[in-house]
């Protein structure tokens, strides 16, 4: 299961980004809370892509800071230089076991949890973040990092 961040969902609705629509349509993936803020409250936003934005947020699963992803989002401030944005998304992904999907990986460098992949990176570099799964992380997101896998790198 997977996290998608704000530049994705962005992305995906510009004309040359089928496959990140693509991907979105087959997972229905989970959207931090701050992503629906960042997206839904930008100020420029125009009216076509306010409709868009707000037809991909009823079908998608977005997540509220529970409690748990609060503290998360603490211990990330704490030890690593990240915006409250950053901390929070990946909070939500720590807390969810999520894969987190950014072209943002800058806010994201420093932290070892949740796996982090950029569909837009096309070297063994996200191969390698794909391939740091642990074991114990369930069969559904070995599936989904080989899908992404063979979607974006094949």
């Amino acid at each position: 299961m997977m996290l998608i961040g704000s530049n994705i969902i962005i992305h995906a609705t510009y004309p040359d980004h089928e496959d990140l629509r693509n991907l979105i349509e087959e997972q229905v993936p989970f959207v931090s809370a701050v992503s629906y803020v960042e997206i839904l409250g930008y100020h420029m936003l125009t009216e076509q892509e306010q409709y868009y934005q707000e037809m991909f947020f009823d079908d998608a699963r977005v997540v509220p800071p529970s409690q748990e992803v609060l503290d998360q989002a603490v211990v990330l401030c704490k030890n690593r230089t990240m915006t409250l944005g950053g901390a929070l998304i990946a909070g939500t992904a720590r807390t969810y076991n999520l894969m987190l999907i950014t072209w943002n990986m800058q806010d994201f460098q420093r932290i070892e949890d949740p796996v982090i992949l950029n569909p837009f990176e096309t070297t063994k570099k996200a191969l390698k973040q794909v391939i740091r799964i642990e074991v114990s992380i369930s069969g559904s997101i070995v599936k989904l990092c080989n899908m992404v896998y063979s979607r974006f790198f094949l």
